[in-house]
């Protein structure tokens, strides 16, 4: 292994798991974020030379979401007919959370939220996934999505609108307590 290949390596590596993330809830399937993830890592590796700085999150997620958005653009077609449900694959809930009522509210509320994120369109999904789980800076967000950061803000305050918005919509209203019903 030469010198430039275990850089790569040390640079690249560790943000595995974040750019399996993005690619996951960009393109909502799995098989396909893993086929991303490898072109995007097989394009940084060629790349690698043109990296400055110790930026390499960014860099590399800014390749990941170049590589989905590719996907997205050759596959058009079959891009919105993907199901992703990381409850539902991930096995048994009740067992990852004990108290199955609790899991049960758990699994509810994650395929409430789940389902919200993957309903916004694409530049609104990436800058949640980059904010909310990946807890990127927005200054990293703009180099991952290349656009400006007040366009990062804009996005993420819309999307988290939006989310709001979904969320609510499908919280059931209780009958208020106290009030009595003249029947009673």
């Amino acid at each position: 292994m030469n010198d430039r290949t275990r850089r790569f390596e040390a640079a690249a590596l560790p943000h595995l798991p974040a750019a399996y993330n993005l690619a996951r809830w960009l393109l909502r399937d799995d098989r396909q974020a893993e086929d991303a993830v490898q072109e995007a890592y097989l394009r940084a590796f060629r790349f690698f030379d043109d990296l400055r700085g110790d930026a390499a999150r960014p860099w590399l997620l800014g390749i990941v979401r170049n590589a989905c958005y590719d996907w997205m653009r050759q596959h058009r077609h079959l891009a919105d007919q993907v199901e992703f449900d990381e409850l539902r694959d991930s096995g048994d809930a009740a067992a990852a959370f004990g108290d199955p009522a609790l899991a049960w509210e758990r699994q509810a509320r994650g395929q409430r939220v789940d389902a919200a994120i993957e309903a916004l369109a694409p530049p609104f999904r990436e800058v949640i996934v980059l904010r909310e789980l990946e807890e990127m800076s927005y200054e990293d967000i703009a180099r991952v999505a290349g656009i400006p950061i007040g366009t990062v803000m804009s996005r993420l305050s819309r999307a988290r609108a939006l989310l709001r918005t979904a969320l609510q919509a499908e919280v059931p209203h209780e009958p208020k307590q106290g009030r009595r019903d003249a029947s009673s």
